[in-house]
């Protein structure tokens, strides 16, 4: 046990300071499953899209919007989700949102139409959108200050663990009949039974907690994680974070050069990032590739986003935020141009082996990035706005990849995202640097 200390702090500087504890992983494993099971349903569509494409003859403008529609959902969702979390508290939006994309999901496995499952899909998105960012608040705001943007890289590795499984799901599955697809949406019902595990099984955070005045809730939600950590100290005084006039605003004068900087690397990374991979197995299957060949390919290819995640994950708290995020932005970039002009199958899985590792490397770092740059009070309000900013970029993705196909093939599609990628780069550079900080409560 550690010995009292001989100054009180507040609750925040308690949780702060505590050691990486039994407490800490059931937060960020119960999270993080809810994360897999979002990523999980987002990869199933490009299989989906691919195996609808060979047994309904669907034409690539129609599989552009039932690759888009979810993201018209996300973006929606992404802005409510964050300012929900902010007044009903992160807990609470993360099981909603987690029901209410797993009952979509399974209700678009009976889809008749089209019409009908562009409306569910963007059910779908509406939760999963939500989801997301007030996730990685909810695990920022518990997280030790030395390894927060370790922890939440953690937590969004766990998006590989979902497409793994879809893309398992895919080449297992989805080939076996003409319904395959739909057994494999029948599985995003899981979502909504979790919810009930959220809600009851994590705790809302203490930050948010003090600013809505539930004092003795956020006492023992810190003392849970002392006693797990073996670490005894004294209550803290029942005040609510401080507030200052100016920074109640994303855009007022402190923020709103972070709040461009953050905005435009979202845009970057969701067009670039959502623009490959939910067409790569219907862009391989247009290359010759059979069905199930074009899903092993992709199955691969979403194996190296593990080790990926695990550089971004330790390079984050040694090179810090703004330069982990940059150089695996760089590296998307270079990975991208040589995925448009690989000729031969060794050229496809390396760069395509290269892109998945350093994008979604990019991805665990901009998580990590996004609470650490605004106060408390508007910390869901401002991740859930760049989220949703940059769903606009992933509507716009899927729509656009027919018309450069047509117009350059390969080559000018991944050129596009190569320089999207190098801009979300230069753009990473403009944001500050958070590494050993406390997160602000005003």
């Amino acid at each position: 046990m550690a010995a009292e200390p001989t100054t009180t702090l507040t609750r925040s500087e308690r949780l702060d300071r505590l050691p990486f504890s039994r407490a800490h992983g059931k937060l960020l494993f119960g999270s993080g499953i809810g994360w897999a099971l979002d990523a999980m349903d987002v990869g199933m569509i490009s299989f989906v899209m691919a195996a609808l494409a060979a047994h309904w003859q669907l034409s690539s403008t129609t599989l552009s919007w039932i690759g888009s529609i979810g993201f018209v959902g996300m973006a929606l969702g992404a802005s409510l989700g964050g300012l929900l979390a902010d007044r009903i508290g992160r807990r609470q939006v993360f099981a909603l949102t987690l029901l209410v994309y797993g009952l979509a999901t399974g209700a678009a496995a009976l889809s008749t139409s089209v019409a009908m499952l562009l409306a569910l899909r963007f059910l779908v998105g509406l939760g999963l959108g939500g989801e997301l960012p007030v996730a990685s608040t909810l695990v920022s705001e518990y997280a030790p200050t030395r390894i927060r943007g370790r922890v939440v890289v953690a937590l969004e590795a766990f998006w590989a663990v979902g497409w793994i499984l879809a893309a398992l799901i895919g080449y297992f599955l989805i080939p076996t009949s003409p319904d395959g697809w739909r057994w494999a949406l029948a599985i995003g019902l899981v979502p909504a039974a979790y919810a009930l595990v959220v809600r009851w099984g994590l705790p809302e955070s203490v930050r948010f907690l003090e600013s809505k005045g539930r004092f003795a809730e956020a006492e023992a939600s810190v003392r849970t994680f002392e006693e797990s950590a073996g670490v005894k100290s004294m209550p803290s005084p029942d005040l609510a974070p401080a507030t200052k006039e100016g920074t109640v605003s994303i855009w007022a004068p402190g923020l709103r050069r972070r709040t461009l900087a953050l905005w435009t690397v979202w845009f970057c990374i969701n067009l670039s990032y959502y623009g490959a991979f939910i067409w790569i197995p219907s862009l391989l299957h247009e290359q010759g590739f059979t069905l199930v060949r074009s899903f092993q390919f992709t199955l691969i290819i979403t194996l190296a986003q593990l080790p990926g995640y695990a550089a971004a994950a330790w390079l984050i708290e040694v090179w810090g935020r703004r330069l982990t995020l940059a150089v695996f932005l760089a590296g998307s970039a270079m990975a991208a141009a040589l995925f448009g002009f690989a000729a031969t199958e060794t050229m496809i899985l390396v760069s395509g082996c290269l892109l998945s590792f350093f994008n979604l490397g990019a991805w665990g770092a901009l998580y990590a990035v996004g609470p650490e740059l605004y106060p408390t009070s508007i910390r869901g309000a401002g991740t859930g706005a760049a989220a949703a900013f940059g769903r606009i970029a992933s509507i716009l993705a899927p729509l656009i990849v027919p018309p450069l196909m047509g117009a350059g093939g390969m080559g000018l599609l991944f050129g596009v995202f190569g320089a999207a990628f190098a801009l979300g780069a230069v753009a990473a550079l403009g944001l500050p640097e958070q590494r050993g900080r406390t997160l602000a409560d005003a």
